[in-house]
């Protein structure tokens, strides 16, 4: 249940302040801005106890894409290239973490029900990306039997070939005209209210919250101007 999250931001302002800071990291400039977006995301994917291996291995991963990009501006940049490589290197974590305060503690599911309730985002594309998100699996599974159906005609497709996309594509397209079907039968019409068997509040307090971040972000990083 959404109402369990009692101790975590709700899923609506997480996007927001995930959109609002993302958007103007782009053109800020200032590396310590970075290590703070950094930091304060870090610290509240550990106070949402998010497992420190799932964070380290996270943070290796981004390691080389962050390195690459300070490595770049070092050798081939113009102008203070010392200052343009830290910043472009921490930009590498800052989104990363921005990112992963939404995504490592909150579940798919809920972020697009939350934005729903409270972004007003369309239901009919909530649900059909929940339903997209749960045929993964038979995705996958279609995929393998695709390949062998080839195999046993002498043919192999890889990855990389159209043909296998194409015929993953004409599947799809039959499996959404049950699912529209199936929804319909369940008694889901385009643009009707709906009754709903959870709850997802939000303090009014969030909202303050989320729009003072993105209010302090910007006047710090264009009228401060920080390293």
């Amino acid at each position: 249940m959404l109402s369990k999250r009692k101790r975590q931001l709700n899923a609506t302002i997480l996007t927001i302040i995930m959109l609002g800071v993302g958007f103007q990291i782009a053109f800020s400039r200032s590396v310590s801005l970075n290590v703070i977006v950094t930091l304060s995301c870090l610290l509240y994917l550990l106070y949402c106890r998010v497992s420190l291996k799932e964070i380290l291995v996270m943070l290796l991963i981004a390691f080389p894409l962050s390195f690459g990009s300070w490595w770049s501006f070092i050798m081939f940049g113009t102008g203070d290239t010392w200052h343009s490589a830290w910043i472009y290197g921490t930009r590498v974590y800052a989104y990363l973490l921005l990112g992963a305060i939404l995504t490592l503690t909150v579940q798919v599911k809920e972020i697009l029900i939350s934005l729903s309730i409270h972004a007003k985002l369309s239901e009919t594309f909530v649900y059909g990306l929940l339903a997209s998100f749960n045929m993964l699996s038979r995705i996958r599974q279609q995929f393998k039997l695709i390949q062998y159906s080839a195999q046993m005609r002498g043919k192999n497709y890889r990855p990389w070939q159209p043909a296998l996309y194409l015929r993953i594509i004409i599947v799809a397209l039959h499996w959404s005209e049950d699912l529209a079907e199936a929804m319909s039968s369940q008694g889901f019409s385009e643009g009707l209210p709906r009754t709903r068997t959870f709850n997802d509040p939000l303090p009014k307090w969030q909202w303050g919250l989320a729009i003072g971040l993105i209010i302090l972000y910007f006047g710090i990083a264009f009228l401060v101007h920080p390293w």
